[in-house]
């Protein structure tokens, strides 16, 4: 639970509420995210997630939202209740009011994934000014599966035996060990490091900070939480969201409730829907009765 720090006496909370923007602005300190500040929190071998800094929480967005109302709600249940209203409805502006920073570290690969929404701010190590570290991402012998039949850019949910995994981890790092020796050697030879890093793999770890607000930090949880999403994504996103249930807990939970554990049913299958329930024979067929039988059935969108 949030609590609001203003620098007026709290007789005058109505004044705030409605003179919200041109009287004091309150800064909402969260007890449960200032306890894990700067900590890190390990991901896969090497890398982590830390929470630098945060602007906001569950009360910064009903504070946001009652600029709207006027006094609006009073009580946390209510606070709850117009949160989950909010999220819902989709009146995402309120939950651009809450802001993370992140420090992350993670192999390229994933960065380059992740990089890719783009409503994120990040500065990154930078190689063409620092010598970039020895570390390589090397997947657990569980995690080393062949190409899905099924995915075209997955891999299949059983992994190698383990005598396979053995031998195909012990080539990614001995291919990791060879890069960064020849790396090494074009350092020392004088080489620019710009050029002496570009053959690298994507294994290498990176670091950069990254700040999000809420909105979009859900919707990135919402695609990297996915079971399709690769594993090494994933497992981030888990971090993510620990985190967020400490900044915005209210908020948070709607999202796992309406967002991430939910699914969205197109026109044709809400009639499907209304078919069953007046106990009428379900008109879909074929791949649409399959894929609607599989979303309530499983809870994932298809």
């Amino acid at each position: 639970m949030s609590s609001c720090l203003i620098a007026f006496d709290l007789s005058l909370k109505k004044v705030f509420i409605f003179d919200f923007w041109r009287k004091k602005v309150a800064h909402c300190v969260v007890p449960e995210a200032e306890a894990i500040l700067d900590k890190e929190f390990p991901v896969l071998d090497k890398g982590f997630v830390r929470l630098v800094d945060y602007f906001g929480g569950d009360q910064r967005i009903v504070q946001s939202a009652r600029v709207s109302y006027g006094e609006g709600t009073k009580t946390v249940s209510q606070d709850g209740a117009l949160i989950d209203y909010l999220l819902r409805h989709q009146h995402t502006s309120p939950f651009e009011q809450v802001v993370m920073t992140f420090h992350v570290k993670m192999p390229i690969f994933v960065a380059r994934q992740w990089v890719r929404h783009r409503m994120g701010r990040m500065n990154e190590v930078s190689g063409r000014y620092s010598i970039m570290k020895e570390e390589f991402y090397v997947p657990q012998e569980d995690k080393v599966s062949p190409q899905s039949v099924n995915n075209k850019q997955g891999r299949a949910s059983e992994a190698f035996d383990k005598q396979t995994a053995e031998k195909i981890i012990q080539q990614l790092s001995e291919g990791q060990k060879e890069a960064y020796e020849n790396y090494s050697e074009l350092i020392d030879a004088g080489l620019a490091r710009e050029i002496a890093r570009i053959n690298l793999p994507l294994s290498l770890y990176t670091e950069f900070y990254w700040q999000m607000d809420l909105h979009n930090l859900f919707h990135f949880l919402k695609l990297r939480l996915d079971s399709h999403a690769q594993y090494e994504i994933r497992v981030y996103a888990q971090v993510l969201l620990e985190i967020c249930k400490k900044v915005a807990p209210m908020a948070t939970e709607s999202f796992i409730n309406h967002m991430n554990e939910g699914v969205n049913f197109s026109g044709e299958e809400m009639d499907a829907l209304r078919a069953v329930l007046d106990g009428k024979e379900n008109p879909l067929q074929g791949k649409k009765l399959e894929r609607f039988n599989e979303k309530i059935k499983t809870g994932v969108q298809l």
